[in-house]
């Protein structure tokens, strides 16, 4: 017995013993599958609203209340990165009973989380989207879209919350698996409600929130089924202020750091507004190809975090340092596939999208300037990501903060006004990038130093 509760427990695992590069393809394949069907999630709401209600509905779902859906969401999801470090590198150590307090802690901030969300957003809907300038023929929908989708916050904390658990330990396929659910759910519910029943925007809002709180309870009750470590425990006990300052410290940083990211690219797309109609949709057509490259990355990344965190809480430094460097390999390597195949294929692509001429050749002038600079990006990447698993959170966030979107800032406001074209728009990606990327390899190998990461633990 006592075997066996050894091998629930994590006594094999892989993530310890395996072939580095196998376990960081292994663990980012189930993950590049979530992010496709959360990127699914989002286009289906669309087009259903786009095709069978109006254009002001598809504002309404698409518009200023998705920007601040994606804002409320990125900051929780920024927190829940604090979760799957703190039981990355618990279950790593063999910690089980810390793993235990963690799972508990973790699912407590999720309901409180989405509680608080709910009322914040429900309350403020239209304070907020007035200040946003949302237009008077959509402003209704549009609060009537938020105020619903808010309902659901907590299911969508608490399955963001338990999947962060689950790829802590090591397992990132049932994630997959229970978004996938979600999904699927989402896109019957948003037909039955939008083109069977006519509930319009919201119909799509509670397909969605239903949606949500079945990809919740996918993940609650395989927690609470679990026979080893991460079993969420039934009985409600106190949480550890210990355990909540853990993930805190990790989370919030990558929460403001999310938040950031959403200040600068909220000022990228005010400056590329200024260069009229035909440039505006050339940059829409051209991040729907970009987010093939950043699906890929931001899955890899995820990867990297448990990886690192599970070698760094068990000691193993020395595949702490292999792991990064082969995630630095393999993404490179993804890296100039992803480039060389978006460029290849551009202009069918394109065409999925628009058959305006200007459009087009727009947006392929953007792709084949910033396809080939993809590469400038992986060190900060893989970096901050290996950082996080080791447990520092600050610096990747002050790093990223100054030398991506500082430097983004300044750059759109000094050098922008004297050279008004959207390549210097776009030269502000390679720069930051190079810049930051040249900051992360210097602290990382500091970090290094610092924290004697050379050895094995005796």
């Amino acid at each position: 017995m006592a075997g066996m509760n050894r091998e629930k427990n994590g006594a094999n695992n892989e993530i310890l013993t395996g072939v580095i590069w196998q376990q960081l393809l292994l663990f980012f394949l189930p993950l590049l599958g979530g992010t496709f069907f959360q990127l699914l999630y989002n286009t289906v709401d669309t087009i259903v609203v786009g095709r069978f209600v109006g254009k002001e509905a598809l504002s309404a779902v698409g518009g200023p209340a998705a920007t601040l859906i994606n804002v409320f969401v990125g900051l929780f999801v920024g927190i829940t990165s604090g979760e799957t470090v703190v039981i990355s590198q618990f279950y790593g150590a063999r910690k089980f009973r810390e793993v235990k307090e963690a799972v508990y802690t973790g699912i407590v901030l999720a309901v409180a989380g989405g509680l608080l969300l709910t009322a914040a957003v429900g309350g403020a809907a239209r304070p907020m989207l007035e200040a946003m300038d949302t237009p008077a023929d959509t402003l209704e929908l549009s609060i009537t879209y938020l105020r619903i989708y808010a309902l659901g916050m907590t299911g969508n904390m608490i399955y963001n919350m338990g999947a962060s658990i689950l790829r802590g330990a090591g397992d990132s396929r049932r994630p997959f698996l229970y978004l996938a659910a979600g999904t699927m759910t989402n896109v019957v519910l948003d037909l039955l409600m939008v083109v069977v029943l006519h509930w319009g925007v919201a119909g799509v809002a509670i397909a969605t929130i239903v949606s949500q709180y079945v990809s919740a309870a996918c993940v609650l009750v395989c927690l609470l089924r679990e026979d080893g470590a991460i079993r969420l425990d039934r009985k409600p006990h106190r949480v550890d202020p210990e355990f909540l300052f853990r993930i805190l410290r990790i989370g919030v940083p990558a929460a403001v750091q999310s938040l950031m990211y959403s200040f600068s690219n909220v000022l990228i797309q005010t400056a590329i507004d200024g260069f009229g109609t035909d440039t505006v949709a050339g940059w829409t057509v051209y991040s729907k190809m970009d987010l093939v490259y950043w699906m890929v990355v931001n899955s890899f990344g995820l990867a990297t975090t448990t990886v690192v965190g599970q070698n760094f809480g068990a000691g193993r430094y020395r595949r702490v340092r292999s792991a990064v460097r082969q995630a630095m390999a393999i993404l490179c390597g993804f890296c100039v596939v992803i480039a060389g195949l978006l460029l290849l294929l551009r202009y069918p692509f394109c065409h999925v999208f628009t058959n305006d001429p200007a459009v087009i050749r727009n947006a392929i002038g953007m792709l084949e300037f910033m396809a080939p600079i993809y590469i400038t990006y992986i060190a900060i990447e893989v970096m901050a990501d290996s950082l996080r698993g080791c447990g520092d959170a600050l610096m990747p966030t002050v790093i990223t903060v100054l030398g991506v979107c500082g430097i983004r800032v300044v750059w759109l406001y000094t050098v922008l006004p004297r050279f008004r074209t959207m390549r210097t728009v776009m030269m502000s990606y390679p720069i930051s990038w190079v810049i930051s990327s040249a900051a992360f390899v210097a602290y990382y190998e500091y970090f290094v130093r610092k924290h004697h990461i050379v050895a094995e633990k005796n």
